[in-house]
């Protein structure tokens, strides 16, 4: 269940706080406190993939206060206070691309740790719960989310190597997490 407040016309939901290491603290607060007071909390993170060795990217909105317009992962959001892991990852694909999936369609690769600072003074002490799912559907029928997703794109395998190779100098990937990038990769590469 999503429990959320609207402030400045946006939403501001709870959030579980965890340890520097990942555990549960049994504490919550909102996105906005989470955000501004730099405490350590859980993502979920989907990255898409064809039978033709194509990955899924968005790009983020441009009214995104991190990294607006930067290409990046398939689907990403907050864990809820209270919600499992990959139930969040499959509320997160439905809301941002408008995709259905279930638990069985998602696979797993790894938690990364992702602590950020921002010029515009958030801090991001994120952990990604990571999945990898293939997709099944044209690029065409999904429904990219106003406000969060500005546009869709797939890559080839190949390309996707020359963007992290080229990581912070086109607008595609967050630079500090290149070996992320290149262990989601690798990972869909064994999938295939």
């Amino acid at each position: 269940m999503r429990e959320s407040f609207l402030t400045d016309n946006m939403e501001d939901e709870y959030i579980d706080i965890v340890t520097k290491e990942g555990k549960p603290t049994g504490e919550k607060a909102l996105k906005s406190d989470i955000h501004s007071k730099g405490y350590y909390h859980n993502t979920a993170h989907v990255w898409l993939y064809t039978i033709n060795g194509e990955v899924l990217l968005a790009q983020r909105a441009a009214t995104k206060s991190v990294c607006p317009l930067l290409w990046d992962v398939s689907v990403a959001g907050h864990v809820d206070a209270g919600e499992f892991i990959v139930h969040a990852a499959i509320r997160e694909v439905k809301e941002e691309i408008g995709l259905d999936l279930d638990t069985n369609d998602m696979n797993k690769i790894g938690i990364f740790d992702c602590f950020q600072c921002y010029p515009n003074g958030i801090i991001d002490n994120e952990f990604h719960h990571t999945f990898i799912a293939q997709l099944n559907l044209p690029i065409k029928k999904l429904i990219p989310q106003e406000g969060e997703v500005e546009d869709l794109k797939l890559v080839t395998l190949d390309a996707f190597q020359e963007l992290i190779n080229n990581i912070g100098k086109n607008n595609h990937f967050i630079p500090s997490n290149k070996s992320y990038y290149e262990f989601v990769l690798n990972s869909i590469k064994m999938t295939l």
